[in-house]
């Protein structure tokens, strides 16, 4: 049997079949959910707010909890869209403002332009650019030298800035 979840900002609501995770709900309507670790609760890329419902939700597991203590942006009612399962209806989600980056690379490309939201961490959530800011070669060089952050280990999709 279907369940009724409501996305927000985008005031859209879907349907989506009873144990369905939050995640296939995300990747249907095509928002910007990059599941950088294929759905296995390790990354920040699907980390969503649950506005309203969270009884109907699955449980928070161990692997969730642990990935959500390191995403800087995380709120109680945070939850890894992967992992959270749809068990009843009244379920409202939204996402977090901003845009996964998946390589510094693909920011080179982008220097002397402004990003259009923040760009975030995919494993952390923490903020990289800010929105509005303008994207240096000495903010890249400044990412580069961060220790959680591995060059090679992302790919950024360059349309959101």
């Amino acid at each position: 049997m279907s369940k009724i979840v409501r996305l927000e900002p985008i005031a859209q609501e879907t349907s989506v079949e009873t144990n369905g995770s939050l995640l296939s709900i995300l990747l249907e309507k095509e928002l910007d959910v990059l599941k950088e670790c294929g759905g296995r609760g390790m990354c920040a890329t699907c980390h969503i707010y649950v506005t309203k419902g969270m009884e109907a939700l699955s449980s928070i597991n161990r692997r969730e909890l642990r990935t959500l203590e390191v995403i800087t942006s995380c709120q109680p009612h945070s939850r890894l869209a992967c992992q959270a399962r749809v068990l009843g209806n009244g379920v409202v989600i939204e996402l977090p403002p901003g845009m996964y980056v998946n390589s510094l690379k693909e920011i080179e490309a982008l220097i002397g332009r402004r990003a259009v939201q923040d760009l975030l961490h995919p494993i952390t959530g923490q903020v990289l650019v800010e929105s509005g800011k303008l994207i240096t070669r000495s903010m890249l060089k400044q990412l580069e030298n961060t220790p959680s952050f591995q060059v090679n280990d992302f790919f950024f999709h360059s349309s959101v800035v």
